[in-house]
């Protein structure tokens, strides 16, 4: 949350000139409602569920920048399906970043606590490892500017295909 993906995933696909698709924006243009209804009203369990739905059809699809939503990697079948159709790039970033990118926002439900900091900073603990795990490449969002993370990632994936 608050990384770059879907920053960083349009302005790639632009540069690409492919089409561009962020998986929790599918969830929402299909429902009808936000995440966080969603949440709301099926829990967590319905909103992953959804989302394996739409990660599926969407991994199927060539030539596309994905973006998942950082809890897409929780199900096991959801890092097979990434796996096994993709390319993965981990934007990386600190607890304190990410806290502070997200600071104003309110649909994200898995943050909406009294201590957002440590919410995300357990959330991180428990996930990074898999990110690290199904990463083809791990850039540090940090420091870097969207071009210059673009860049990296158009490097790295002309060095595989040639």
């Amino acid at each position: 949350m608050g990384a770059g993906k879907t920053t960083i995933g349009r302005q790639l696909a632009k540069k690409l000139s492919v089409s561009f698709y962020d998986c929790d924006h599918e969830i929402e243009k299909r429902t009808g409602v936000e995440i966080a209804l969603i949440f709301e009203i099926e829990g967590e369990e319905g909103f992953r569920r959804r989302e394996t739905k739409v990660l599926n059809e969407l991994s199927q699809m060539n030539n596309i920048v994905l973006s998942t939503g950082g809890g897409a990697v929780t199900r096991a079948e959801n890092r097979k399906t990434l796996k096994n159709n993709g390319y993965i790039v981990y934007l990386k970033s600190s607890p304190e970043i990410l806290f502070r990118r997200t600071a104003d926002d309110k649909n994200r439900p898995l943050i909406q606590t009294d201590n957002r900091l440590n919410q995300i900073r357990k959330i991180l603990t428990e996930r990074e490892p898999i990110y690290i795990e199904m990463a083809d490449q791990i850039i540090d969002s940090e420091k870097k500017s969207s071009k210059q993370i673009i860049q990296k990632i158009l490097e790295q994936t002309n060095n595989e295909n040639n």
